[in-house]
């Protein structure tokens, strides 16, 4: 329904009976959607780029389970999406050929993991059917008028699918759009015609290359941090090809998450439910590219399965075989090359998460490094925080101004986590080989200064 009494600006939008669409479909925009329907929209329609199946995407995060407890309690996560719980991190350096390096220290690791696939579903299916999701649509144009915001949406550019989560199923505009993603600086820009819609209230949750975001806040874009994460996943009963000579009967226990640390980078890894009552081992290695990287890095880009260059699968061979205790690096070589992804690290934070009739959750809004193992929790955290802004919005007229200034602080807390702990797990790290459990708790103390590791704490 077209609700004409529904003021421009955020601070007189009501949602109720309204017209709302999300442009994402990931975690973000499915969370985003379940968050609009709790509130009262009356139509809700999501707009995901990416065609193919979601579901089928298999790389892994994490939650704490602080966080959890709390997300669990908004309705957002449960005990029946599957997940594996994790206790304990170890952290390892080199030693020769010991199979499992060194152990330098040893922490607590309260984490729930998730595969992303099995997380979506969960989320997408939690939809009412009166949500019009819509796969394989583009949007090319959003602007926010008077009368209303306005999509211009086009058919499926899929210029990268990428391998799943935020970062690389953003629906957004494609690369040679010549759309806000070029950069004009203009609210809308784009070419072509397409169909138009209009909506009450349009929630971004198109990630780091978003079009909503460059709507609202042109000037903001990625900032590439000047490494990557080489990222792969492979069934656990692969696990069994690896026999290093002395390595001991139980390597690896289900409930540890492994960080193998060396001069300019790590790797964390750590088991994720399979979606069919099995395990994944998810591992994510963190390194400067090779020099001479025929790849621009400047612009926000990714490399999905499928297209890793020979230049990058040396060095991850390299840093395999030269930097990683034997059995972890060869863990690594596990995942056929086809399977492993490159994300580049970019970081960035809109000011705030709202402006006008448009709102912003996920990735659109911040792109914090993984080392914060908070981007899933965030992501969700917003819809929470978006859904109690939204319900009160009728008495409380603020209140989607509120949700956009306290998740904009919320996202500048882990843009800064996330570079100090880039610093000193990649950039400028310590020589690992030296530091025994006190050391290392001296570092990861100096390196999380004042921020929280798995995400802050939601209020309300």
């Amino acid at each position: 329904m077209r609700t004409d009494s529904i003021p421009a600006g955020a601070a007189g939008v009501t949602i109720t009976g309204g017209e709302v669409a999300v442009v994402g479909g990931s975690v973000a925009g499915c969370a985003a959607a379940l968050a609009a329907h709790r509130a009262g929209a009356g139509r809700i329609t999501v707009f995901e780029r990416a065609a193919d199946r979601l579901a089928d995407r298999g790389v892994g995060l994490a939650v704490h389970n602080a966080r959890y407890a709390e997300l669990a309690a908004a309705g957002y996560l449960d005990a029946a999406m599957p997940w594996v719980q994790l206790t304990t991190r170890r952290w390892y350096v080199r030693d020769g050929t010991a199979p499992l390096g060194r152990q330098i220290g040893v922490q607590p690791f309260p984490f729930r993991s998730y595969c992303w696939g099995p997380l979506w579903r969960e989320l997408r299916d939690r939809l009412p059917a009166s949500v019009d999701f819509r796969p394989g649509v583009t949007v090319h144009e959003v602007t926010d008028t008077a009368d209303g915001a306005i999509l211009r949406l086009g058919g499926d550019t899929r210029t990268d699918p990428g391998p799943g989560g935020e970062k690389a199923t953003e629906t957004g505009t494609g690369r040679g759009t010549g759309s806000t993603e070029a950069g004009s600086g203009t609210t809308g820009a784009g070419t072509g015609t397409g169909r138009r819609e209009r909506f009450d209230l349009i929630i971004g949750a198109d990630g780091y290359r978003s079009a909503v975001r460059g709507a609202a806040f042109p000037r903001v874009r990625p900032g590439y941090a000047g490494y990557l994460a080489w990222r792969g996943a492979l069934p656990a009963d692969r696990l069994a090809a690896l026999d290093p000579a002395g390595l001991p009967s139980a390597p690896w226990a289900e409930e540890d998450c492994i960080y193998g640390v060396f001069p300019g980078g790590h790797v964390i890894i750590y088991r994720i439910p399979d979606g069919r009552g099995g395990h994944r081992v998810n591992w994510a290695l963190y390194s400067a590219p090779p020099p001479g990287l025929a790849l621009r890095l400047d612009a926000p880009t990714s490399l999905p399965p499928g297209t890793l260059t020979d230049t990058l699968l040396a060095r991850l061979t390299q840093l395999a075989e030269e930097q990683l205790p034997p059995y972890w690096g060869k863990l690594l070589l596990l995942t056929p090359p086809q399977e492993v992804f490159i994300q580049p690290m970019y970081d960035f934070t809109a000011p705030r998460y709202s402006a006008g009739r448009l709102v912003l959750a996920g990735d659109a809004a911040t792109v914090a490094r993984p080392h914060t193992g908070a981007g899933a929790v965030k992501a969700l955290q917003d819809a929470a925080a978006l859904e109690a802004a939204l319900r009160t919005a009728p008495e409380r007229p603020g209140a989607l101004d509120a949700y956009g200034t306290e998740r904009g602080a919320t996202g500048r807390a882990m843009v800064e986590l996330g570079r100090r702990l880039g610093r000193a797990l990649v950039q400028d790290a310590p020589d690992w080989r030296t530091l025994d459990q006190a050391g290392l708790e001296t570092v990861w103390a100096a390196a999380l200064g004042s921020g929280t590791f798995g995400g802050r704490e939601l209020r309300g």
